[in-house]
């Protein structure tokens, strides 16, 4: 599911991007990422497409939902299919549609945080991940992806270490850890290429 792509499919190349970005060959912030995007749905050499969106199944759940209005789990689907097809400011009422009516939902309110992420609303994101961290503090997709959009979101470098570095101490053998520790590895490889990087040459 691409609602994991922040989470689940970060490719190496992922973090050769960040490598570039914190030694300065990245040139602009991102808002909505562009090249760490790409990779964390697929290398950047292949990007992934977007599956073939079910405009009939939509409109099909879409009813459903009108006919009821207490159910979160219809909403959430519906979330689900349009950030499934890249379409992340649709999916972004139903997610929060759904949360109202299961706000303890952590994995529904991580996916309403990446949801945000994606549609350049970089503060929103991380005041979303934060709640789903007082849901639950030890959810690993929740603080892999909060390290994610502090380093290319807010470029705080220090923040996204310790959302990794608490990922790999809950649950140092799964798969979430390993992303981590990629990340952690690009920002130490990153520091070492700076450090020593030769240093430019007073203006006369």
């Amino acid at each position: 599911m691409k609602r994991d792509s922040l989470a689940f499919g970060l490719a190496g190349t992922f973090f050769g991007v960040l490598v570039g970005w914190i030694i300065g060959t990245q040139q602009a912030a991102p808002g909505v990422p562009t090249a760490p995007t790409t990779a964390a749905a697929a290398p950047a050499s292949s990007p992934a497409a977007a599956p073939p969106f079910d405009a009939a199944r939509a409109t099909e759940l879409e009813r459903e939902a009108n006919a009821r209005p207490n159910d979160a789990a219809v909403r959430m689907q519906l979330g689900n299919m349009y950030f499934d097809a890249e379409r992340y400011d649709q999916a972004v009422p139903w997610y929060e549609a759904s949360l109202k009516l299961d706000p303890k939902n952590v994995n529904l309110s991580t996916d309403l945080g990446v949801a945000y992420y994606y549609t350049n609303q970089t503060d929103r994101a991380l005041s979303q991940l934060e709640h789903s961290l007082t849901l639950d503090p030890r959810h690993l997709k929740t603080l892999l992806n909060q390290g994610i959009v502090l380093a290319f979101g807010k470029q705080d470098l220090a923040g996204a270490a310790k959302s990794w570095d608490r990922v790999v101490a809950i649950a140092p053998d799964s798969e979430e850890a390993r992303r981590a520790k990629q990340g952690l590895d690009g920002l130490r490889n990153a520091h070492q290429s700076a450090a020593g990087a030769p240093q430019a040459a007073p203006a006369q």
